[in-house]
């Protein structure tokens, strides 16, 4: 909940370029799925929860960019996924790129 805060208050800051987040737990890698549980829990945004998941996997030495997409199926959609995650039928316009930052 932390890291989902540092990360929105950033981005109302200095935007997409200056989230820069700290180093997460040393959690086991099971707990992924408690991390997960939290992101789909809270209120943030889809950006906000692909930037703390990408920071969060970075640490445990797995690198993903956050793409951003948009979708005209239904009026105008936009969204954020990690790279490898399903992109729901979004068209990439743009990545953030992954590592630890």
């Amino acid at each position: 909940m932390l890291a989902l805060a540092r990360t929105r208050r950033q981005l109302r800051r200095g935007g997409l370029d200056a989230v820069c987040l700290t180093e997460p737990p040393d959690l086991s890698p099971e707990a992924q799925a408690g991390v997960g549980a939290v992101l789909r829990r809270s209120r943030a945004t889809c950006l906000t929860r692909a930037l703390v998941r990408q920071r969060w996997l970075a640490a445990r030495g797995t690198e993903h960019d956050v793409v951003i997409g948009v979708s005209r199926a239904d009026g105008f959609a936009a969204h954020a996924w990690l790279d490898g995650d399903p992109d729901g039928g979004f068209v990439e316009l743009a990545r953030h790129p992954g590592g630890a930052r």
